[in-house]
């Protein structure tokens, strides 16, 4: 097979969450346990810092992969889902694994895979530490997918365990409040392994409290080691001043929710400095690093700018905790300006929660993203008109965005997302449009 045709059959094979949903989640880490003891076990001998949390894990990892490379370590950063291209999500140094990697590695175990029938993410988590191995990493950054207990990634011993924060998102998955929810992201914490905690609230400080305690590892909250101020650029990035270090940096993503992304990494870093035997990042690695995060990693869809007049927005804030923030600064930036949405959703997602969230818009425009996943598009206008919205609808990404960009004048501001798949075709369109 070549490349094609092995990502074809990796697709059809093995069941996908991001396009299937519910009947690709697996409850327990057996397969991977099962694959990673067929392949030699490629996961021992690697150094990992593991992620987890329901919203900035993907910009955490990045941000955290960009300051080690940068210091001259190889450094393997594991994210899902991809955007583009399936390569996205193994990377090393930034540089996604090549095409031939993938086809030499499902030809190789080809054989296992349709034996021990895993996921299409467990088998893509075990390619990745075989792919990293192979390569001799020095220092991986592991993103969990959508859990953290259960989780495919969670057969490895990290340095350091991060979680970014506790929202509502795969509530039949992980449970039905907050506590439970973080009792599952808290599974990745190991036996005298560090843990950051990136925004504690009253709700679930005590679940993390109570895992520490029981593992003998050290919790560390964010708050307690970077005091920050942060405010937009006028280079379109986030201007942050470390307050209780004196220094400041520009970030090259204009998201305001990225301040707290960069308060967790510092944080995460520097507890991860304080662990004995640690790799030595200097300051100016980490400067430099998070400086230019999104291009050393290859980072994008976070509130990514892709047209100036009229200006084009797409985040891929997909739950209404993420929502919450990027709803908040899309009103500031909108302020005395028309608003246009192009919106396409998950089947399985809480729409009342997100619409809510809507600031006052001048058209919105539906779609289906491509994949078996999302919400028919007649679904998701009967369900906003019951909110009280109505809408175009569109039985594609691309013909929303052109029937958006037709209603909007050059000094209006577009908004596009709602779902991951949403924002992937959509940054496909507009790299055609600029290319």
């Amino acid at each position: 097979m070549n490349y094609t045709e092995t990502v074809a059959y990796l697709y059809a094979a093995l069941p996908m969450y991001q396009r299937i949903g519910a009947a690709a989640f697996k409850k327990d880490l057996g397969n991977t346990q099962a694959l990673c003891q067929a392949l030699g076990n490629p996961e021992k001998g690697l150094r990992f810092i593991h992620i987890a949390g329901t919203n900035g894990k993907g910009s955490v990892s990045h941000m955290l992969a960009a300051c080690f490379q940068t210091q001259g370590y190889k450094t393997g950063l594991y994210t899902s889902p991809h955007l583009s291209s399936f390569t996205e999500r193994i990377r090393i140094n930034g540089v996604p694994i090549h095409e031939q990697a993938v086809v030499d590695f499902v030809a190789q175990y080809q054989d296992v895979i349709e034996k021990i029938k895993p996921s299409f993410f467990e088998i893509t988590v075990v390619m990745a530490f075989w792919f990293f191995k192979q390569q001799k990493t020095e220092m991986v950054i592991l993103e969990t997918g959508m859990g953290g207990r259960l989780d495919s990634t969670n057969v490895v011993d990290p340095e350091l365990s991060i979680i970014t924060n506790i929202g509502w998102d795969h509530m039949q998955f992980l449970g039905g409040t907050l506590p439970e929810i973080a009792a599952e992201k808290a599974g990745i914490i190991k036996p005298q392994t560090p843990a950051v905690l990136g925004e504690p609230t009253e709700e679930i400080l005590p679940v993390f409290t109570k895992k520490c305690l029981e593992t003998q590892s050290t919790l560390h909250v964010a708050d307690d080691w970077v005091h920050l101020e942060g405010h937009a650029s006028k280079e379109g990035g986030r201007s942050i001043r470390v307050l209780n270090e004196g220094w400041e940096i520009q970030l090259p993503l204009g998201g305001a929710y990225q301040d707290q992304n960069f308060k967790t990494a510092l944080a995460a870093l520097r507890v991860y400095q304080s662990i004995p035997g640690a790799l030595a990042v200097q300051q100016t690695s980490i400067e430099q690093g998070l400086s230019h995060f999104s291009k050393l990693t290859g980072l994008r869809g976070r509130w990514e700018i892709l047209q100036k007049a009229p200006l084009v927005i797409s985040d891929t804030a997909h739950n209404s905790s993420g929502w919450t923030y990027v709803m908040q600064q899309l009103k500031e930036t909108a302020k005395g300006k028309k608003l246009h949405f192009v919106l396409g959703f998950a089947d399985d997602k809480d729409l009342k929660a997100m619409v809510e969230l809507l600031p006052e818009h001048h058209s919105l425009t539906i779609c289906k993203p491509d994949v078996p996943r999302g919400m028919p598009v007649e679904k998701l206008r009967k369900t906003l008109l019951n909110l009280g919205l109505t809408s175009a609808s569109k039985s594609s990404v691309a013909e929303a965005i052109d029937h958006a960009l037709n209603l909007a004048g050059t000094e209006d501001v577009l908004y596009i997302g709602g779902s991951t798949f949403v924002v992937a075709e959509t940054l496909i369109k507009f790299d055609l449009i600029n290319s």
